[in-house]
């Protein structure tokens, strides 16, 4: 590696190590603050949180390292620029291009490391992330007792109220306990102090009352009224704070939670699925044509074609069995020869028009499915591809921007940055929601976002040679008078033409 080309990427490793944790950093807040009310109040062992907010850190990193690249180009090529470095290797008769293809196969580098890191480590740390979601939902607060006011101890079953309590003691007064566990009758119990404590597996709670009475109600008869006084009565609830329990095994995934060649061969599956229904859908309406019965209009109109692909997820999937060694299988046995009985076939029966009427909207919601399962699983299969390949196009898009206006600085890293951030996610989750819905071929809706800004991109490359040699232009006013110049010489009024009559005059 030439000198050069060391400079030049060390002069990327310190903004892009920065902005990569800062942006990393916000967004996990953002989406730990959104779960927050997950894990409060749950009495969550430590290693379950910190794992929690382990396995957060992919999901976040697989959209900020795209942002961290782009940053990192804008600021130091603007660095380089601002300070006449890019000016001294042209006067040394280095080129652009030089110095911008060290960038360029390390942009590739991490284009490669991201594709890996979508499809092998962000599935996987999806799946467990939300494994363990569904552990943490099914695992209930841990009881907590507040004075003067009606606490829900079991859900829908157990209240209690209690006038004093001392936090030291666990002992209360004023004790008031609605129990409506069983439908057919309802209970109150009125006690002058008890005492509460947790069993020893922390799971159920334990109330000793002490001087109070019980009344039942019966709800079929609200004039019945059966009173018991005690001195001491014991009450057991189960279930208050139950032991979180992790899942070991779990089968289900989604299409976020599966790698592409997992994907690919669902996708395969519902394209078969899609194939013999369509088969079954067509021969059944041309049965209920030639019976000339009423088909819901409906039915007929809407569109389940199978969805256009161009087979990325197949190619990719093709290259990583080839690179894998192949696995003998041992062979099936062959069947063994011989005639066979004849099957009695049943004779012909008359249609059932309402039957078949029944059948074909049934094959209608079958297709329905399976097209949307297709466009699912397509769309995440080339946001993985899309993700990973805007590392490299923000490193096109950057370098140029950040050569024509050198001393745009810091203000220029922000303002480009957000705003290219802002316009490629928009085009992101709306190609998403496009291709989901089938209103646009997958590969087009996930990959529109980079042809837009790769065409940019390419533009900029081609004028690279005409940008400010020296520090003392292309500030961020410059860049804002030509884009004002720009959008003037498109929109601007058009000159008068001059009639004939009044140039003679």
């Amino acid at each position: 590696m030439k000198i050069l080309h060391r400079y030049v990427l060390k002069e990327h490793v310190g903004p892009l190590t920065f902005a990569l944790t800062a942006l990393t950093s916000i967004l996990l807040l953002q989406y730990i603050g959104k779960h927050f009310g997950e894990l409060v109040g749950k009495g969550l062992p430590t290693l379950v949180i910190a794992e929690f907010f382990g396995l957060s850190v992919p999901l976040t990193i697989a959209l900020t390292l795209p942002m961290a690249v782009l940053v990192a180009t804008l600021y130091a090529f603007s660095r380089l620029a601002a300070e006449n470095e890019i000016t001294a290797l042209k006067a040394s008769g280095v080129s652009l291009v030089s110095v911008l293809k060290p960038v360029l196969w390390a942009a590739l580098g991490v284009t490669l490391v991201m594709v890996v890191f979508n499809d092998q480590v962000l599935p996987r740390s999806n799946h467990r992330l939300a494994t363990l979601q569904r552990d943490i939902a099914q695992k209930k607060p841990t009881f907590g007792l507040r004075e003067q006011v009606i606490n829900e101890v079991s859900p829908g079953k157990f209240y209690l109220r209690a006038g004093h309590l001392d936090e030291a003691s666990n002992m209360m007064r004023e004790v008031t306990i609605y129990d409506m566990s069983d439908p057919t009758r309802r209970r109150t119990i009125f006690a002058d102090s008890g005492n509460m404590g947790m069993s020893k597996g922390m799971t159920d709670l334990e109330l000793t009352l002490y001087n109070g009475n019980t009344q039942d109600v019966p709800t079929n008869n609200a004039d019945e009224l059966q009173r018991l006084y005690f001195n001491v009565d014991l009450i057991r609830v189960r279930g208050v704070g139950n032991q979180f329990q992790k899942t070991t095994v779990d089968t289900y995934k989604s299409d976020r939670e599966m790698t592409v060649c997992e994907m690919q061969a669902a996708q395969d599956r519902a394209r078969r699925e899609h194939e013999i229904a369509r088969k079954e859908f067509e021969k059944t309406l041309a049965s209920l044509r030639k019976a000339k019965a009423k088909v819901n209009k409906e039915v007929l109109n809407e569109d389940t074609r199978e969805p256009w692909d161009v087979g990325l997820g197949r190619l990719y999937c093709g290259a990583i069995a080839a690179l894998k060694p192949k696995v003998a299988r041992a062979q099936a046995p062959p069947r063994a020869s011989g005639t066979q009985a004849p099957i009695a076939v049943a004779p012909a029966q008359p249609p059932d028009i309402t039957a078949q009427l029944a059948t074909v909207e049934t094959q209608r919601a079958t297709l329905e499915d399976s097209v949307r399962l297709m466009n699912a699983y397509g769309v995440e299969i080339h946001k993985k591809f899309a993700l990973a390949v805007a590392c490299f196009i923000f490193v096109l898009l950057g370098a140029p921007i950040a050569l024509r206006f050198p001393r745009g600085g810091v203000g220029l890293t922000i303002g480009v940055s957000l705003f290219v951030f802002a316009l490629y996610y928009v085009c992101l989750i709306a190609g998403e929601s496009l291709g989901k819905r089938g209103l646009m071929p997958a590969v087009v809706s996930m990959w529109m976002a980079n042809v837009i800004f790769a065409m940019i991109a390419l533009v900029l490359l081609a004028k690279m040679g005409k940008e400010g040699s020296t520090a003392r232009g292309g500030d961020l006013r410059e860049m804002f008078d030509s884009i004002r110049g720009w959008v003037r010489s498109k929109v601007g009024r058009k000159k008068p033409i001059i009639e004939p009559e009044r140039a003679a005059a």
